[in-house]
């Protein structure tokens, strides 16, 4: 049988960008069977934008938080396939359809994460990133993941998970605020069964916090808070810059 998808976009004043990223998803080649967003203590028009999209469903999480705000989506949903994408991200017609063909091809797969490709950085940044993509993210992965088995690489605003597989973890962790999320439960869910990194999966997205941060700040930012959550079971860092503002 088909399985059923559900994508979820969670959003904190995202007035500005929340528009193209999910007409994006209505022009999928392999539709979603339920859109949701997730409007988290917005105080600019992101709820009246979602409401205007034919086909989402709206909820609010009125405490401010990315985590927080994931977990009411996965309690929300209804697909058996939960596929999360940041409000500044733009889908690709096909992305839906590889990140489906992905779990129907292997019924053992319990998630999987994608790469970035960024519509709104200089060509320096996106090199770097490319070449990252191709060469320390393998690696990376081939030493947490393959021979460790302690974790994996895991794209916070790119990720599809089995509704079950989550339910097998008790959800997301609530208590991280933003920085290591993604990490935390890529790393839980390789206790429950395989996890992939899709190549194909890629989305497009803004370069928003590498501009208002700066490219070293930002890759450092990551690679602590990853080798924190991995080594330590917690992130480095508790506050973040609010890129919005």
């Amino acid at each position: 049988m088909a399985l059923t998808v559900t994508t979820i976009v969670c959003a904190y004043n995202e007035a500005d960008y929340l528009g193209p990223c999910l007409h994006s998803l209505r022009r999928q080649t392999r539709l979603p069977d339920e859109v949701l967003v997730v409007n988290n203590a917005s105080t600019d028009g992101t709820a009246a934008i979602a409401g205007s999209v034919a086909g989402v469903r709206v909820i609010d999480e009125p405490k401010k938080g990315l985590v927080r705000a994931r977990e009411s989506a996965r309690l929300a949903a209804l697909g058996e396939i939960l596929v999360y994408l940041d409000a500044d991200c733009r889908a690709p017609e096909h992305w839906l359809q590889r990140v489906v063909r992905r779990f129907e091809r292997s019924p053992a797969l319990v998630a999987l994460s994608g790469p970035y490709r960024f519509y709104d950085w200089d060509w320096w940044g996106r090199t770097l990133v490319r070449t990252y993509d191709l060469t320390l993210a393998p690696l990376t992965q081939l030493v947490v993941y393959r021979l460790a088995g302690i974790g994996t690489l895991f794209y916070g605003g790119n990720f599809a998970v089995r509704r079950e597989a989550l339910t097998a973890i008790g959800g997301f962790d609530t208590r991280i605020e933003f920085h290591g999320e993604d990490t935390n439960i890529g790393r839980r869910l390789v206790g429950v069964g395989p996890v992939a990194i899709a190549g194909e999966c890629w989305l497009h997205t803004s370069a928003r916090r590498y501009r208002a941060m700066g490219k070293g700040a930002v890759f450092r930012l990551y690679v602590r808070n990853f080798v924190s959550e991995i080594l330590h079971h917690a992130p480095r860092d508790r506050d973040h810059l609010d890129v919005r503002i």
